[in-house]
């Protein structure tokens, strides 16, 4: 006789430094979706985020989006950018520290969910509350000060030089960095999440001691395939993304000078738009479109040839390929980071790693309809089988269950491996 096991609404409570409105990457949109995903599974959802953080990083007041089931708490002291200094030097939400436990102590949540949390409480925020605990690396922050293995502003990190390298983002040094406090902290924490094997490896490769599981990012699945794409007069390339150095579109324009078949066109925003528009000069074949809405973003996804995802750092995922692999687009991305494993687990696409390895690309999908709908085709069943949200989020829900095995929290082991996480609260 099979027995039904009920699955209740299980408490979770998130911590991050940046949330919707109070944001700028695809880091917070990637707690968004989650957050809005387990909210939507009938859980309690409650986000605990940094608002000094944004604002004196130069961030906007934007408008807070539609009632999503997500209760959103931010954190704002009198002094924001004093709050923020002790939390980035001494690794704990001194300012916040009473709230934060208050809060844990009232809720009692059954999932304590770290996301970035460098200035909502550095790894101090580790050890406070009960529950079951996991770490999610959206970035390289636990090995890497500046977050992006970026040395010194110009290059790839391939060896620590991290004192040397803060003061030339002219950030000041972290030293319980150098005290084995970050470690023991993580030792609190019962999963640590990558984004994908390669940034497993990174943090790895760079001092991390503790074990990662590898759970990706997710998209939910488009509700109608019938929406229109972009009306664009010529064909063309996409790029979305921030406009930031590291994101590499100044080594794209001078493909482009060489490609006259197709134009690029350019969504997003970013402190280095200025000098891309100047880079960019002279050849009106590149268009600058600024930010769009999502609907808008898919439309130009469907109407492009391919997303070229240029990016000169170490990515942990890269959000934008499945993205464009759920419209069907292929993908061309430099071989670097986690790039090859996601097109080469996809044939969603092609890698390059030199100018002429780019416009053979580019021509290929312009100039060979065969190989484009190959590859659309292949890109699209790839979204679907590995990084479509039911997929995901039950492959987190097993991840949660082995962790609460270890932890010897057999009440909650029932509730993931009843589907917590797939279907949510009865």
């Amino acid at each position: 006789m099979k027995i039904e096991r009920r699955v209740r609404s299980l408490k979770v409570v998130m911590f991050t430094t940046f949330y919707p409105p109070f944001s700028f990457g695809g880091d917070a949109i990637g707690v968004q979706r989650m957050a809005r995903a387990l909210a939507a599974r009938g859980h309690d959802v409650i986000v605990v985020h940094d608002e000094d953080s944004y604002r004196i990083l130069g961030g906007k007041p934007q408008a807070e989006g539609a009632p999503d089931g997500v209760r959103r708490i931010g954190l704002r002291s009198r002094n924001g950018f004093l709050s923020n200094l002790l939390t980035q030097q001494t690794g704990r939400p001194l300012v916040h520290a009473a709230r934060i436990r208050a809060l844990l102590a009232e809720i009692r949540p059954d999932l304590i969910w770290y996301n970035n949390t460098s200035l909502v409480g550095g790894p101090g925020i580790l050890s406070y509350g009960e529950g079951l605990k996991l770490y999610e690396a959206h970035e390289h922050w636990l090995v890497c000060p500046t977050h992006v293995l970026w040395r010194h502003g110009r290059e790839l990190c391939d060896r620590r030089e991290c004192l040397r390298c803060v003061l030339s983002y002219r950030r000041p040094p972290q030293l319980w960095r150098y005290t084995g406090y970050l470690d023991r902290q993580l030792g609190q924490v019962d999963l640590i999440v990558a984004k994908s094997e390669f940034s497993r490896a990174k943090h790895r490769e760079f001092g991390l001691r503790h074990e990662m599981e590898v759970l990706p990012y997710f998209l939910p699945d488009l509700t109608s395939q019938a929406a229109a794409p972009a009306g664009h007069p010529r064909p063309y390339f996409l790029f979305v993304g921030r406009l930031e150095k590291i994101k590499g579109l100044q080594d794209v324009f001078p493909a482009m000078e060489r490609y006259p078949d197709a134009d690029l066109l350019i969504l997003g925003d970013g402190d280095y738009a200025v000098t891309l528009k100047r880079l960019a000069q002279g050849n009106p074949r590149i268009q600058f479109l600024g930010r769009k809405s999502p609907e808008e973003l898919d439309a130009y996804y469907r109407g492009a040839l391919g997303l070229i995802v240029p990016s000169v750092c170490y990515e942990t995922f890269g959000i934008i390929l499945i993205e464009s692999f759920r419209l069907g687009t292929p993908v061309i991305a430099r071989r670097l980071g986690p790039f090859p494993e996601i097109v080469e687990a996809a044939g969603g696409g092609a890698l390059f790693g030199t100018q002429d390895e780019l416009i053979a690309a580019m021509h290929a999908l312009q100039h060979e309809p065969g190989r484009r709908a190959a590859q659309s085709q292949a890109a699209r069943h790839a979204f679907e089988s590995i990084w479509r949200e039911d997929r995901v989020l039950a492959a987190y829900g097993a991840a949660l269950a082995r962790a609460a095995h270890r932890r010897g929290d057999r009440a909650l082991v029932r509730q993931f491996e009843a589907g917590a996480f797939e279907t949510g609260a009865a």
